[in-house]
């Protein structure tokens, strides 16, 4: 993987894990979700979630320009494990939510496992 292509892989990881975050926000200021227009309209009305919902657009677009210029074997689990660690600390920090040793320890081998792949 090419530093550029790594680069602009963690830019889209960190857009990713910020846009999960703002949904989450959103949605749990409108009381959460169920499988209706009502709610859907509710969503669409909260500036949070239709940021997250953006967001999460435009990293799909990074995301394609990655696929067409990395390898999807090295650049998908990287993408997964950057997101999954970025996407846990900024819910820790952002909603509050608890972060057990388990978990803890999952991260620093997924952590492990980025580097790892990175330098393959």
């Amino acid at each position: 993987m090419t530093l550029v292509g790594f680069l602009l892989l963690l830019l889209t990881a960190i857009c990713m894990a910020v846009a999960n975050v703002l949904m989450k926000t959103g949605i749990a200021r409108t009381g959460g979700f169920g499988p209706s227009l009502g709610a859907l309209l509710n969503l669409l009305r909260e500036p949070a979630f239709v940021g997250g919902f953006l967001l999460s657009g435009i990293a799909a677009l990074m995301w394609f320009r990655i696929l067409s210029t990395q390898k999807l074997s090295t650049c998908y689990p990287l993408f997964v494990s950057l997101t999954y660690t970025l996407i846990t600390v900024g819910a820790f920090y952002f909603l509050h939510e608890k972060i057990s040793t388990q978990k803890l320890i999952g991260l620093l081998i997924i952590v492990a496992g980025i580097t790892t792949v990175a330098r393959g």
